[in-house]
């Protein structure tokens, strides 16, 4: 008898360890309060497109118009007019411009600081003869000769190798080394969206909700215990957005972002 109970103990511990969801090259795992989304292999790569939408809307409202099988939220934007702060690229055209965005442009901060705005991290898909290929880079780093950018949206800050805060203007300390300035809550607890690259077919994503909002330190820690070796953010707070197939959404209801009404998205089909 003592057997079996051990038995039933060991099934119900492999049941609770399993991923929430896995269809085909998508997994997902959730664990205190954050998803863990593995895109794994070759294939998936060709499934993956950053899209934006004219007018703010929802994660939900884009997953359903792209009859995608997981939709997040992508890029940085102004809530006020709906304009992008992120470069976005869509089937290898430009689809959302931080140039486009007068607010931008007006505000002292930006303006003084724009090559640094401008250059902050984004997520790439590029394709390199007949394969496909991710990168974590600056958006002014050069597409690999005999590559080609498919597809791409940037966030920031960078947070592995190295977090860049300082240097992708999230926040600015004064000559004593005090914060004077910070962006996107990234000193702060708050729910995140974070994507990262393990060797070259593993795409990590990182949906942490509002049930254990993290700061960046503490996701750099997190993303290291992965064994990522390179990892973004996207916009974060209460843009903090995910859908899977019919199964699973996200928001939240926390933190600074534009109350789940967003300008772009990664879709994976």
């Amino acid at each position: 008898m003592r057997f079996w109970k051990l038995f039933l103990l060991l099934i119900l511990a492999l049941f609770c360890t399993t991923p929430a969801m896995a269809v085909g090259e998508i997994s997902i795992d959730k664990d205190n309060g954050i998803y863990h989304i593995i895109l794994k292999g070759e294939k998936v790569k060709k499934k993956i497109k950053f899209v934006t939408s004219e007018d703010l809307i929802t994660n939900r409202e884009a997953h359903i118009k792209g009859n995608a099988a997981l939709t997040i939220n992508a890029g940085f934007f102004d809530p006020k007019n709906g304009k992008t702060i992120s470069y976005v690229v869509t089937d290898k055209i430009t689809s959302a411009d931080p140039m486009f965005n007068p607010s931008l442009l007006a505000n002292p901060f930006f303006r003084k600081n724009m090559n640094m705005i401008l250059n902050r991290s984004e997520f790439r898909v590029m394709q390199c003869g007949n394969k496909f290929e991710y990168a974590i880079v600056s958006h002014k780093s050069e597409v690999p000769f005999g590559c080609s950018l498919i597809t791409s949206a940037q966030g920031g800050p960078l947070i592995l190798p190295e977090l860049r805060m300082e240097e992708e203007g999230f926040i600015v300390k004064d000559e004593e080394g005090n914060v004077t300035r910070e962006s996107a809550s990234v000193l702060h607890k708050t729910s995140r969206t974070i994507i990262g690259l393990k060797g070259t077919d593993e795409c990590h994503i990182l949906i942490i909700t509002d049930d254990n909002p993290m700061n960046l330190y503490e996701v750099q820690k997190l993303c290291s215990e992965l064994k990522l070796e390179r990892a973004m953010a996207f916009d974060g707070g209460s843009s903090t957005s995910m859908n899977y197939k019919k199964s699973i959404e996200v928001t939240s209801l926390k933190g600074d972002g534009a109350g789940r009404m967003l300008k772009s998205f990664m879709l994976v089909y």
